[in-house]
């Protein structure tokens, strides 16, 4: 089974371990319900060298793939945070049996990364928020991201902006700078 759909994003990336008073903020300050409980696994992800706008992972059984439509600029929400939105297109694919998904041999061959995930999600006037911590190649990351899936009239660029502003308002963490601000495939050109 195939589907396809739009989405904005935004997130940033933090190398070293989650401060407290970031974890803090986002499982009781922040706006919005928590959806269910923390969930932990591991994606793994084909590293393409100096290809930004292609991210290809396994993840829980599906293949996904996503293409990078636009970049719709860097964009200053509330008053810690500096960041690049961009509007991707997603395909995911699903076999219970995983077995017309994995290549033959499994991810042994060319540049796949593991990474080990606990990621937290909650919603907000049509946005999923997330707060991820991960560890890749024995080292610790923390990232905050943003998604909102774009379909006709539920969700445009000015309200995903004020969404983000909103959410962000109540952040006393560690500012976010438009340099921690990418998506997994530009971040994965600065590790591996």
């Amino acid at each position: 089974m195939t589907n396809d759909f739009i989405t904005l994003e935004l997130r940033w990336f933090n190398r070293g371990n989650l401060p407290k008073q970031v974890n803090d903020w986002f499982t009781t300050d922040c706006p919005g319900e928590i959806l269910g409980s923390p969930e932990t696994r591991e994606d793994t992800y084909l590293y393409i060298p100096d290809c930004p706008y292609l991210n290809i992972k396994f993840r829980q059984g599906s293949l996904e793939v996503k293409w990078r439509k636009a970049e719709l600029g860097i964009r200053q929400f509330s008053r810690h945070w500096e960041g690049r939105i961009e509007q991707w297109i997603k395909w995911s694919c699903q076999d219970s049996t995983s077995e017309s998904l994995m290549p033959k041999g499994g991810l042994t061959q060319g540049s796949w990364v593991s990474v080990n995930k606990a990621r937290s999600q909650r919603f907000y006037q049509e946005i999923t928020y997330e707060l991820t911590q991960f560890t890749v190649n024995n080292e610790n990351w923390w990232t905050i991201a943003f998604e909102a899936l774009v379909e006709v009239d539920t969700m445009n660029l000015e309200e995903f902006e004020q969404g983000v502003s909103e959410i962000g308002s109540t952040y006393q963490g560690l500012p976010l700078q438009n340099n921690q601000s990418c998506a997994y495939p530009s971040w994965l050109n600065l590790i591996v």
